[in-house]
């Protein structure tokens, strides 16, 4: 995952699964996700930005 703050929007790329995988209740197909909330290198007045991110379908 790579996060970036540009233009006032903060900006973030995730890599997507190869093929959607359930999810762990089984409800959802994740496609991509941080697995949990992740330090990022991107900051705000010193302080390091948190990132969680979870993208999925409906089965």
């Amino acid at each position: 995952m790579t996060v970036e703050i540009k233009d006032k929007k903060l900006i973030i790329a995730i890599e997507m699964n190869p093929t959607p995988v359930p999810s762990a209740s089984g409800k959802t197909l994740v496609v991509a996700s941080s697995h949990g909330n992740q330090p990022t290198t991107a900051t705000i007045n010193g302080k390091t930005i948190i990132v969680g991110v979870n993208a999925y379908i409906r089965k």
